[in-house]
């Protein structure tokens, strides 16, 4: 039902920097941190891996979700989608490397997932110890810690590579245009920040949910290994299972917005909150004003203007975001 990510072998750095600057589709680069000595220690056992990452500690907590063993690590919505099927504590890296541990010999565990915690903020010596040869030092990387445990299907608005230090992810990816056939949950209320489908991509119900089998004609899948690293393009989606008692990624973001005013995402849930309070008649306006400027601006909707007034100039959008910002700025020191 999915192909596999393309991947690469022996590629030089400046390659695959290239790579990823012209990437409009995930792919898998194999043993790229393979010498990390997080990677190294995972290796050895679960035991020099805790002590590793435990020697790191410091002391700070992080959000930590857990659930119930019955769950099997599918963090997510209860059935009906009324409430969260999992809760949220404050722990220690040292705390929750302790708890793996000591459930690693467990037959059904409950699910404990230790998500996005920057790693300056908890363990600020493993971005040295641990570098990121692709990506400038300043971007540092976020530590995923838990058991066998799976992400529910989302996407992130940033670039994003994934480094695998210990046990297996499975990744299933979509392209972002797919989003119409995966099913996507409430936008306002989500389990960790980020939208994600309700319906169930390891055993689909293409009855209930028939466009999924479109989605999966598009679908791409690769298996992580330790020392492997995957790129994973902004706005593809993504769903991610761990194998195994003790699972560690690091992953890095970047390639955000510096001005709030043009992250896309800003944007669109300034829309998105705007629009739902309007009367139906403002929304027709605004709707069919989206399609012809911002949807779908077919050159044919503009051929009544001269040629140089076409299309908005860098200048133009510039000034137009300045003027936003201004805006903005005069009435919030009302």
């Amino acid at each position: 039902m999915s192909r596999e990510v393309e991947a690469l072998r022996a590629a030089d750095e400046a390659e695959i920097r290239a790579r990823i600057r012209r990437a409009t589709a995930p792919f898998v680069v194999r043993g790229l941190v393979a010498q990390w000595p997080a990677v190294q220690r995972a290796r050895e056992g679960t035991a020099a891996l805790a002590a590793y990452l435990q020697g790191l500690d410091n002391g700070r907590p992080a959000g930590v979700l857990t659930a119930s063993a019955h769950l099997k690590g599918r963090f997510g919505y209860t059935p009906d989608l009324e409430a969260l099927n999992f809760s949220h504590a404050q722990q220690t890296l040292s705390e929750v490397m302790a708890t793996l541990v000591r459930l690693s010999g467990h037959p059904m565990p409950p699910g404990l997932y230790l998500q996005s915690a920057p790693a300056r903020d908890h363990a600020p010596e493993f971005a040295v110890q641990n570098p990121m040869p692709l990506l400038p030092p300043e971007i540092g990387p976020r530590l995923w810690i838990g058991n066998a445990t799976r992400a529910a299907l989302h996407n992130d608005h940033d670039l994003n590579l994934a480094c695998l230090v210990a046990g297996r992810r499975h990744f299933l990816l979509f392209p972002p245009e797919q989003v119409g056939n995966l099913y996507i949950g409430p936008l306002g209320y989500t389990p960790s920040g980020r939208p994600i489908s309700i319906a169930d991509l390891d055993t689909p119900d293409f009855e209930t949910f028939p466009r999924l089998r479109e989605a999966f004609e598009h679908a791409q899948a690769v298996t992580l290994e330790p020392g492997d690293v995957l790129f994973i393009p902004r706005y593809w989606w993504h769903q991610v299972t761990a194998e195994g008692p003790v699972g560690v990624l690091a992953n890095f973001w970047w390639g955000g917005y510096a001005n709030p005013l043009e992250d896309p995402a800003v944007v669109f849930n300034q829309a998105l909150g705007i629009m739902a309070g309007l009367s139906e008649a403002d929304r027709a306006y605004w709707r069919e004003m989206f399609r012809l400027h911002i949807a779908d601006p077919r050159p044919a909707h503009f051929e009544h203007l001269p040629p140089d007034a076409r299309q908005m100039t860098e200048a133009e959008r510039r000034a137009l975001v300045a003027s936003v910002e201004q805006a903005v700025r005069g009435y919030i020191c009302k």
